[in-house]
């Protein structure tokens, strides 16, 4: 997928590791995978929602009359 193998993984674990300890592992492997889950929600969300449609500009121009009143 990203042109990492077997070695480049494991090394970039070490590193983390050696970061962030055994004990905060945990924590923020559930907070990456909360992120990542709001964030696919969010695009979801904005996917499903309508698109406005602006109004014609001979309404936007009338805008100024009251709505009913002609004259």
């Amino acid at each position: 997928m990203f042109g990492l193998g077997f070695w480049e993984l494991l090394l970039i674990l070490v590193i983390v590791l050696v970061l962030f300890g055994v004990k905060r592992l945990p924590q923020l492997g559930s907070s990456l995978g909360e992120g990542i889950k709001n964030f696919t929600k969010s695009v979801r969300e904005e996917d499903s929602l309508p698109e406005k449609k602006n109004p014609p500009d001979e309404e936007a121009s009338d805008s100024s009359k009251p709505p009913g009143k002609d004259d």
